[in-house]
């Protein structure tokens, strides 16, 4: 009896077990998705660093795999994280950049899964402004939250404050929810991601020390003078030798001993923030040190080489040791998941935001299209599947992270998403499909004045890059065989002629399959002093004078031309209107766009607008019409919406060019040919006077564009006249 009972034990424990493995195997694989903020692959082991070691990192790429071709689609914080909800673009998803808030109405990946019946979880760095949508749970920082003791917005809206680092709460949070906090039941996802290791680089109280006595070797091109390459480059101001915070960064206290050398202002708020306890390990870390520099400097004994090198060592230490503990967070992940017993079916992946600038280039932070920002880290562990200790060569973007997520829950991918999921390059052991992408596309459009990093797009391959800068309407191209660092252009080298020629067309195929139309896309000219200056006179002059205007003329060079040659005109015949001028030289529909979502339009509420715009389209770009004409299609939508009882004078781009063969011109009337179409009799009125300024042969005079695309007296008084009928029909 007791053999037999035994046997029958015997056949139990194998029958729950065969139970239980039928049981994950059939059940979707959980989700562990960390995810840091502004780690760089070359502050990663796994990645060949050799400034620092991440072991436990590093453990996921032993077990699994780490994508040495990984990119964003724009690196900048919040938009790489609409990028990854959404599995779009920016200009798709509507996050161009920081600062706007996050259309949770869109289609996002953690929505299907949580409709599918996935548990989901976002606990720590959000930064999309609006609140998480498809996530069952979160707890997220407020902004870019804080190191020390940060606050945390709950699910209620209101804020907990924690004491201790940031990162080790946040590690503490998503270990909590996995263990206490979830239906046992169900397959989850778990976005637990980091603040670390973000600007202002500030360690946990136990990393303080980790590199003291330490010499950090320093990137070959931290001395770069930005020759050879687009000139843009050297208008930057994210340079650690001139545009290094002496509190902020540096983590000086008191007042800027030496403003030549360091930037003053923007106090370190972490430091405020910090215990009794807390800020005496901080000053006896840093006091030391900053007091021995002061001593050095006050002597003389530092040139602005060494000086750099100080600042430098400064920076990176700091970086790193903020590394350490989110290295940390993933041991203590890792460890819970093997000792859970659910590591067979659960999928880890770790991965930041974008990269960062460690020196390379003399520069901190992220947003160039160089390799630095553009790639980003991507390790992934997938028990049973993918073999342990693979490198993929695959290109793989940030898009493509929702559509993965979706396809190894088994679920559809939306049409919508334009990204791919890796699933098959994982189940290929790295390899990429035969049908796989041959290039990403990249664009970045922040450049509001931060850091004066300027509006850029471009195209990857495994081996080329092309950049393009439309200020100026620079191309940028680099071998990354020959050239790893990109320290010369090659876009004028004759032998890369072909090279040139079949990247130009990659990155019109690419743009086309994306479906990005830069003049439907909101931009600013932020990098440009006169258009700032320009845009907040605008932007004073509508509320301060808007209020009573009854006519509004919106549009670019040829508009803000009412003010020089034109005057004398506009005082005839808009003065005693209270016209209002909103027209900045150099615009595209573009920068209309932005400017009338960013406070041109004021307290403006006209009788009527008139609106011309799309010639710096067709000069700049020579932008397909089509293209054009949404962008003006777009800036009568925002006038509808915003002035809805105001009719709108659209015109017909004026002429350009001497003759009517000229290529400008043949494009303005292509464009003319579209927009014509947009006039309902109601709201729009299409009026074209471009044969006004024309002889009889089609030939456009100097008497009256002296260089064939402005007006002078004559031509504006000749504007005017024919505009008068339309405005005295609508009431003017």
């Amino acid at each position: 009896m007791p053999r037999f009972n035994a046997r029958m034990s015997l056949w139990a424990v194998l029958l729950i077990c065969f139970a239980l493995k039928s049981f994950a195997a059939d059940r979707p694989p959980n989700i562990v998705f960390v995810f840091s903020d502004d780690h760089a692959v070359q502050a990663i082991s796994a990645y060949g660093s050799n400034i620092n070691q991440t072991p436990n990192i590093d453990r996921i790429a032993k077990q699994g795999a780490v994508f040495v071709n990984s990119f964003c689609a724009n690196s900048i914080c919040g938009p790489s994280r609409a990028c990854i909800q959404t599995g779009k673009h920016s200009h798709l998803n509507g996050f161009l950049r920081n600062g706007n808030r996050f259309d949770s109405s869109q289609t996002t990946f953690p929505k299907i899964l949580q409709k599918s019946g996935y548990q989901t979880a976002v606990i720590g760095k959000w930064h999309l402004d609006s609140d998480p949508v498809g996530y069952d749970y979160w707890e997220v920082l407020p902004g870019q939250g804080s190191y020390y003791n940060p606050d945390l917005i709950q699910m209620d809206g209101s804020r907990k404050r924690y004491d201790g680092y940031c990162t080790d709460i946040i590690t503490d949070l998503a270990l909590d929810w996995l263990k206490e906090g979830r239906d046992q039941d169900k397959p989850f996802l778990l976005m637990c991601q980091h603040k670390a290791p973000h600007r202002n680089w500030t360690p946990a109280p136990r990393h303080l020390d980790m590199f003291k006595g330490v010499t950090v070797p320093e990137p070959e091109t931290l001395f770069d003078d930005y020759n050879g390459r687009s000139a843009l480059l050297k208008e930057n101001e994210m340079s650690i030798n001139g545009h290094f915070f002496w509190s902020h960064d540096a983590k000086f206290h008191g007042d800027n001993l030496f403003p030549e050398h360091f930037v003053g202002g923007n106090q370190n708020g972490e430091y405020r923030r910090m215990t009794d306890e807390q800020k005496a390990a901080w000053d006896a870390h840093y006091e030391p040190e900053n007091q021995a520099f002061i001593k050095a400097m006050q002597a003389g004994e530092l040139n602005d080489k060494q000086i750099l090198q100080w600042k430098y060592q400064r920076y990176i230490k700091d970086y790193l040791a903020c590394i350490q503990a989110v290295d940390e967070g993933v041991g203590r992940l890792l460890n819970y998941l093997d000792e859970s017993k659910l590591s067979e079916n659960t999928i880890v992946i770790y991965s930041s935001d974008q990269g960062f600038y460690l020196g390379e280039h003399g520069w901190y932070d992220k947003r160039w299209m160089f390799e630095e920002s553009l790639k980003m880290p991507f390790l992934v562990r997938w028990p049973g599947v993918l073999q342990p200790g693979v490198t993929s060569q695959a290109l793989i973007q940030n898009i493509d992270y929702g559509p993965t997520f979706l396809d190894l829950a088994g679920l559809q991918i939306p049409a919508e998403m334009q990204g791919r999921s890796i699933v098959p390059v994982l189940k290929n052991a790295g390899q990429a499909p035969s049908d796989w992408r041959d290039a990403i596309y990249y664009a970045y459009y922040e450049n509001a004045a931060v850091h004066n990093v300027p509006v850029h797009d471009g195209v990857r391959t495994d081996r080329y890059k092309l950049m393009y800068f439309p200020r100026g309407r620079q191309w940028n191209l680099f071998d990354l065989e020959q050239d790893p660092q990109e320290m010369r252009s090659l876009h004028d080298d004759p032998q890369y002629a072909p090279i040139m020629t079949a990247l130009q067309k990659r990155y019109r195929d690419l743009r086309q399959l994306y479906d990005v139309n830069t003049a439907t896309i909101p931009a600013t000219r932020g990098d440009e002093a006169r258009w700032q200056e320009r845009d907040r006179e605008l932007t004073r002059r509508a509320n301060n004078e808007g209020a009573s205007a009854q006519l509004a003329f919106i549009g670019d060079s040829i508009t803000q031309g009412w003010e020089g040659n034109g005057k004398q005109v506009w005082e005839q015949f808009y003065a005693s209107r209270g016209a209002i001028n909103l027209g900045i030289g150099g615009d595209r529909t573009e920068h209309v766009i932005w400017r009338l979502t960013h406070g041109n339009l004021g307290k403006v509420k006209p009788k009527v607008a008139v609106l011309m715009i799309g010639t710096n389209n067709t000069g700049h770009a020579m932008q397909d019409p089509s293209e054009v004409a949404a962008g003006v299609r777009k800036i009568l939508d925002i006038l509808d919406e915003k002035l809805p009882d105001t009719k709108v004078v659209l015109h017909g781009i004026f002429p350009r060019g001497a003759t009517e063969f000229d290529e400008a011109r043949l494009n303005n009337i292509a464009i003319n040919d579209q927009i014509r179409r947009f006039h309902d009799g109601q709201r729009v009125f299409y009026l074209d006077i471009g044969a006004t300024f024309l002889a009889a042969d089609k030939t456009l005079s100097k008497d009256i564009m002296p260089d064939l695309l402005h007006l002078n007296a004559a031509g504006y008084q000749m504007w005017a006249e024919a505009l008068e009928p339309t405005l005295k029909e609508l009431g003017l």
